[in-house]
């Protein structure tokens, strides 16, 4: 009977089934369907921080989907809610989409949050993160809610307290990011970042070396025309979740992967902070590890 549920669950994403089963067939049930899953051709740690290598970022994208979408399936099934931060960014675009199609999630109990945004834009501007995530994950999923970071607020700080309070206003159990070409995470870049930070959104300027990346992913036309300044959650904020999925691949986040894993853990490198949380994962491919 068992092995029947866990049948059906897994080809069919029936999240109900999967609240019918017991903790500890829950948890087989996880088991089971990530053995079936893309494996990494090598695994390590840094420090506290588990690290998993792929062949190519289509089997990167396919496991961290699947690892997602089992996490959040055990946490409503044990707690019949949850809480989640997303990033935006090229290297999110393949693992949103495979989770969004792979179903087995009731997204009408999950909370979502996003974790940066540029100042002074609306929210329909193409390069918008709000415009972003309700394009490519709150119109396919309907979730509970969908908190968004009002970029073209009147008063930035009276935003970012307001963004405080919504997460604050229950547990995260899971944020999912990327690592940028210059070590960020969110729009934590190296002269703004503090890993000991008090505030958990701010307001920050950002670096050329950020606003580059945004040019060259095809954001804006040019340098000056990427905003100046933006909003963002904290470093202390994004690691406050009970779970941390990482997603760095291409062969452009070679050089923040190397300095990650085996430079300092300091701000030069805000990334590096996540080598003090035995809750974080990284995953990465053979290109973003050819330097390590």
């Amino acid at each position: 009977m068992l092995s029947e549920a866990l049948k059906r669950f897994a080809t069919s994403g029936d999240f109900y089934l999967f609240l019918r089963l017991s903790k500890a067939q829950i948890y087989r049930s996880v088991r089971v369907a990530m053995s079936a899953s893309v494996t990494p051709v090598r695994s390590f740690k840094a420090d506290a921080l588990q690290v998993h290598v792929f062949s190519t970022q289509p089997q990167l994208a396919q496991h961290v989907a699947l690892h997602v979408r089992y996490y959040l399936a055990e946490t409503l099934a044990r707690q019949g809610r949850a809480a989640a931060i997303l990033a935006t960014g090229n290297s999110q675009i393949q693992f949103l989409k495979n989770l969004v199609e792979l179903g087995g999630i009731d997204w009408s109990l999950v909370t979502l949050f996003h974790m940066d945004e540029y100042l002074g834009i609306p929210g329909n501007h193409p390069a918008s993160f709000r415009r972003y995530m309700k394009e490519k994950v709150e119109s396919l999923v309907h979730p509970k809610a969908f908190h968004y970071l009002e970029g073209d607020c009147d008063l930035p700080h009276v935003e970012c307290a307001r963004y405080r309070s919504l997460l604050e206003a229950q547990t995260i159990d899971l944020c999912c990011l990327g690592v940028g070409e210059n070590g960020h995470l969110a729009f934590n870049d190296p002269h703004v970042a503090r890993l000991d930070d008090s505030e958990w959104v701010k307001l920050v300027r950002l670096d050329d070396a950020c606003k580059m990346q945004q040019v060259k992913e095809g954001h804006f036309p040019s340098l000056e025309s990427v905003p100046p300044y933006a909003l963002t959650l904290t470093l202390p904020a994004l690691m406050t979740a009970r779970k941390v999925v990482c997603v760095a691949p291409e062969k452009r986040k070679a050089i923040p992967v190397r300095e990650m894993l085996q430079g300092p853990i300091n701000s030069l490198c805000p990334a590096s902070v996540l080598r003090r949380n035995a809750s974080a994962v990284l995953l990465i491919d053979e290109d973003s590890a050819s330097l390590l």
